[in-house]
């Protein structure tokens, strides 16, 4: 059995895998915001923590290094819609035990707390990527290196700001 704090700001899909994770016996807190998640980690011990990607406007990034100095025994999954190299490299450069895209089932969060991630780079499939998806993985890049901040990113990649944003609604692509 393992104490588990999953922090997102999807309410329904954390009482999913709160109920989901505890029919397995293991006993789940759940926090919605940042503050939530910082006040439950300095009150409980935590094996493992999934945190989203986005909680709200704030960057789970931002909020990663705040919970391993406060759970430095725990591991902590990024489990995100938004999936790309540089966040998933960035995340595990925070200290993040492993990175999952949304959606994934019980078994494979489950998993991804099991085995350590093999660096990032040997992972990537040999084939080359889509345009599509380049595209993204660089609008990610100026995102992060941005802190997150939409306006700054849309003027770094001479792009409209209202553009940037209907690009980072969309899910990336596979490949």
């Amino acid at each position: 059995m393992k104490r588990i704090l999953l922090v997102d700001d999807e309410i329904h899909f954390v009482q999913v895998l709160a109920r989901s994770l505890t029919k397995l016996e293991h006993q789940v807190e759940t926090a919605n915001n940042s503050e939530e998640a910082l006040s439950l980690a300095d009150e409980h011990d935590f094996d493992w923590v999934v945190l989203d990607l986005r909680i709200a406007q704030e960057s789970g990034l931002k909020l990663l290094p705040d919970l391993k100095q406060r759970l430095p025994n725990s591991k902590i999954v990024i489990l995100t819609g938004f999936a790309s190299i540089a966040t998933a490299v960035e995340a595990i450069k925070l200290g993040a035990f492993n990175y999952l895209h949304k959606p994934a089932t019980i078994k494979e969060l489950l998993t991804a707390f099991e085995e350590q991630t093999e660096a990032l780079e040997t992972d990537i499939e040999e084939q080359p990527m889509s345009v599509e998806r380049l595209e993204w993985e660089h609008i990610q890049r100026v995102l992060n290196e941005h802190d997150g901040n939409i306006t700054l990113t849309a003027k770094a990649l001479n792009m409209h700001r209202r553009t940037l944003q209907r690009k980072l609604q969309k899910r990336p692509a596979r490949s």
